[in-house]
Formats: structure tokens, C-alpha cells, sequence
């Protein structure tokens, strides 16, 4: 990869709102009590395995790729699950935002904190979808970014997860939910940044008992997980919906926008974060697996 093309896309990236760019910062302050999100017109295959004994509540929580999905998710696990659902994400997030006790130096009050939302809404299972954000944008990253010291970035992130999982289990007391890590898919700029925040995940699912999505294989090649793509080959859920196979001449269907590499959103992004208003594959690929795990947790 050319270094000139690395920092084109990465400027380009950060313009349109990424996960770790002041652009796709909120811009006024959440309701106390996050809404439970509406539903779209997207539909799914229905996720495999027994239900679980009861309908699971659920609360999903994370950064701008979980601001765009969060309507099919909650759309998807209502539908699947009979679920009772929240989303409270927050772009330009990440983990240290949802902790208690960062609320003067992070982008997420404190009646949103992961903990105070167990809480008040004592979900069975709680969502984690974050790209790991890499720019030290969100000052409760203490301005420590992987490119800058990749080894503080990941020893960061690693005590973050651990903070976060520890505060979720404490609130949730004798009722713990079951935490649901979600996977990222390919970067195309720090590929490795992404596949060592999965393997984080991983170990700290292990570690405590919960759970992984592998959403980011939803949204890789067959045989390449962590090789970044603009489209995929339509699945046959795709070819038989309109709109979802995007390219149907070339039976190949879009994950990205030609000007976005990070976002799932087929819409343009906007100043002001909004889940995604348009039949994106690449949102629904990855929910669909969420929804696969959260069946798991809730058993």
C-alpha cells in the first residue's frame, strides 16, 4: 500500500466521520432514558437454534457503527427474539466513555454510563460494538493513540475492557448480564490494529465468561477475514430481496460508499450522527450475527 494513498484515505476517513473523528461527535446531549430504537423495513433470515426460555432485554452500547445500525438491530432482535431493546451509542466513542467516573472528559453522561443504563434498564444481555478508536479523539483516551505508541494503545484498551466489564457485573449485581463483544471487520489502513483489538475481545470474553459476534467476518472475503473490500458476492437472502443486491449485473452487492471505508451506511454521512436511513448489506450482515450470539447469551 502507498504511503500517499494511506494518507489520503486515512484524512478522508476522519473528514467523514469515523468512529474516532470530532466530526462524528454528537452534538447535543442524549435523552437521560436512551428510547428504544424504531424499526426499519430490512428483514432478515431468522437466526438459527432454539429461542431462548423468555424474551431477553437487551442493551446495545458503542460507537458511530453502532449509531448507524442500531434501528435494524433493535428491528432485527425484536423480530427474532421478541427482545426488549435499547440502543444508546454514541459516535466517536470508545470503551474509557462508557465508564463511570470519565463523565467531565468524555463524550457520554453520566446517566448513560454502561453502568448506570444496567442499572435503570437491568438488561440480560448487553452489546459491545466498537472499531477501537485509534485517533485519541475522545479525551478520556488521555491523547494515547495506536499510531503515536501502539503498545500503550492496546495495554489501554485492554484495561478498558476489563474496567468495563468489571462496572457492567457490578451493577448488575446476582442479575449480571451476559456481555456480547462485537468483532470489527477489515481496516484498510492499520489492518493489525484491527485484528488484535478482536483478539482483546476475545480474550476478555473468555476471561469472563461472555460472549463474541464474529460480525467482522460478515463482512470480509471468504478466506481473507481481515482483507478490507468495497463488495462482496450477494448472498442468496440478497439476490432475493430488491435493493440488497446492489450490483445484481455483477451479482455483488456494496458494504462501503465509495467516498467512506469504514462506515456500513450506504447513505452519505452527516454532521449530525443519525442511525442509517437506507437498505445497507453490510448493516444487516452484521446484525444478523449479533443476533445469532445474542440467542446464545440468552439461553
Amino acid at each position: 500500500m502507498r504511503k500517499p494513498w494511506v494518507v489520503g484515505v486515512l484524512l478522508a476517513g476522519m473528514l467523514l466521520g469515523g468512529c474516532g473523528d470530532p466530526a462524528s461527535a454528537p452534538e447535543e446531549p442524549a435523552p437521560a432514558a436512551p428510547r428504544a430504537s424504531a424499526t426499519t423495513h430490512q428483514r432478515a433470515p431468522a437466526s438459527p437454534g432454539p429461542a431462548p426460555r423468555r424474551a431477553p432485554t437487551v442493551l446495545y452500547l458503542g460507537d458511530s457503527l453502532a449509531m448507524e445500525g442500531q434501528k435494524v438491530l433493535g428491528q432485527e432482535l425484536r423480530r427474532d427474539l421478541r427482545a426488549k431493546y435499547t440502543g444508546a451509542p454514541y459516535s466517536g466513542t470508545t470503551l474509557c466513555d462508557y465508564l463511570e467516573g470519565t463523565a467531565d472528559r468524555s463524550l457520554v453522561p453520566a446517566s448513560d454510563k454502561a453502568a448506570a443504563l444496567v442499572r435503570r434498564l437491568r438488561p440480560d444481555v448487553v452489546v459491545l460494538q466498537f472499531w477501537g478508536n485509534s485517533w485519541g479523539y475522545t479525551p478520556c483516551m488521555d491523547g494515547i493513540t495506536y499510531d503515536k505508541s501502539p503498545a500503550r494503545y492496546f495495554s489501554r484498551y485492554d484495561a478498558d475492557a476489563l474496567r468495563l466489564t468489571e462496572q457492567i457485573a457490578a451493577a448488575g449485581g446476582a442479575g449480571r448480564p451476559r456481555i456480547v463483544w462485537v468483532s470489527q471487520g477489515p481496516d484498510p489502513i492499520t489492518p493489525d490494529r484491527v485484528r488484535r483489538v478482536n483478539a482483546l475481545y476475545e480474550k476478555r470474553a473468555a476471561a469472563s465468561g461472555d460472549l463474541v459476534a464474529d460480525a467482522g467476518k460478515a463482512v470480509s472475503p471468504a478466506g481473507g477475514r481481515y482483507t478490507w473490500t468495497r463488495s462482496l458476492p450477494c448472498t442468496a437472502y440478497e439476490r432475493a430481496h430488491r435493493g440488497l443486491c446492489t450490483q445484481s449485473g455483477r451479482d455483488r452487492t456494496a458494504l462501503h460508499r465509495d467516498d467512506d471505508h469504514l462506515h456500513f451506511c450506504l447513505a452519505p454521512t452527516t454532521s449530525r450522527p443519525k442511525p442509517c436511513p437506507v437498505r445497507s448489506p453490510g448493516i444487516l450482515r452484521i446484525a444478523g450475527e449479533v443476533v445469532k450470539t445474542v440467542r446464545q447469551a440468552a439461553r
